[in-house]
């Protein structure tokens, strides 16, 4: 399973694994610390509670399992969830009953923003979870136009126009003063680039240019793309996506609080960072599982995102998932975030 696997120095045993999968299987089911005697329990050996106990202490000093202050129980960390997702879920595909009943609901002739409005409604509503989905390629914003405009000393004002006719404005400081004549050259090259081209597609061509050598980039090009990604990286994107299902996770104790759910609702409002972190997801294949910290945004270090690509005519034309807390259910969600990627994406072609 794709992401951020985890190395451990001490190799766990196979005894191990058979506890950490059925604790983590359990703390799923049920949301409560797993003590040794349940654990016991649950995995049919016939053990005593010191010697599952000891495996316990085990798999925590690995930094697979951690004991909550208020109870002598323990429950899975990122790494143990990590190490459960790779090497001991096993993910069964729906019943074809069920996949016919998933694609009923994408109705022939609807436009593609209301598919993945559907889309995203029909993976929140499965899951009880938060569904998202990128809309496609062809139907977001498009990079039009941008101007640079000298300011006082050092300042610059870019202007971004897309495709829709929306103007992103934003005054930049920069580290050396340009003339008109540059910033006209440097506004030429980047219209000439980029013009027509998705705004994430620029985006993402600009950040891999900056972190390569250059070497061969001629040094007023390079604060070009400087420049560029700044105001790029700045235009809105409130629309290039649509999430469902937000408040599915109040039903979970451990995202619950006020101010917890306070920011998840103002970070899926705004979905910037949520955007990015699907971003990550566009050149690679199958499903992507970010496990709390390993989305790299720390808002969501109590959460699990679940997402793979769609496509049209053999093209990845966008990403969609669900957001949930890290005991998420993965054998039901995986197969389901598969298969409605599937089913988007030929729900798309008929369009």
């Amino acid at each position: 399973m794709a992401g951020e696997t985890r190395q451990f120095e001490s190799p766990v045993s196979e005894r191990a694994l058979l506890f950490l999968k059925a604790l983590v299987e359990r703390y799923i089911r049920d949301g409560q610390p797993v003590g040794s005697r349940t654990l016991a329990k649950d995995t049919g050996l016939d053990l005593s509670p010191a010697t599952v106990r000891n495996v316990m202490a085990d798999l925590e000093d690995l930094g697979l399992l951690i004991s909550p202050h208020t109870s002598a129980g323990r429950v899975p960390t990122a790494a143990g969830y990590r190490l459960f997702v790779d090497s001991l879920l096993t993910v069964s595909p729906p019943s074809a009953r069920d996949i016919a009943s998933l694609r009923s609901t994408f109705v022939p002739g609807m436009d593609a923003k209301s598919l993945v409005e559907t889309a995203s409604n029909l993976l929140s509503g499965v899951t009880h979870l938060a569904g998202v989905v990128m809309l496609p390629r062809h139907e977001r914003n498009a990079f039009r136009q941008i101007e640079l405009v000298p300011l006082s000393d050092t300042r610059v004002l870019a202007i971004l126009i897309t495709t829709e006719g929306e103007v992103h404005n934003r005054i930049i400081n920069t580290d050396r003063r340009f003339s008109p004549a540059q910033l006209e050259q440097s506004a030429n090259y980047l219209n000439q680039m980029f013009t027509g081209q998705d705004i994430n597609e620029v985006r993402r061509r600009l950040l891999e240019d900056l972190k390569r050598t250059h070497e061969n980039m001629d040094q007023l090009m390079m604060q070009a793309a400087v420049l560029a990604h700044r105001v790029v990286e700045d235009a809105d994107r409130k629309d290039d996506c649509y999430i469902a299902g937000q408040t599915n996770l109040m039903e979970f104790g451990e995202l619950s609080s006020m101010d917890r759910l306070k920011q998840l609702f103002e970070a899926f409002n705004e979905k910037r960072e949520i955007l990015h972190i699907l971003d990550r997801c566009i050149a690679a294949d199958g499903v992507q599982i970010f496990i709390g910290e390993e989305s790299g945004y720390a808002l969501l270090d109590d959460c699990s995102v679940v997402s793979t690509t769609y496509r049209v005519e053999g093209e990845v034309v966008g990403v969609l998932g669900v957001i949930g807390p890290t005991r998420m259910d993965y054998q039901r969600v995986i197969p389901i975030v598969d298969v409605t990627a599937r089913l988007l994406a030929a729900a798309l072609r008929q369009n």
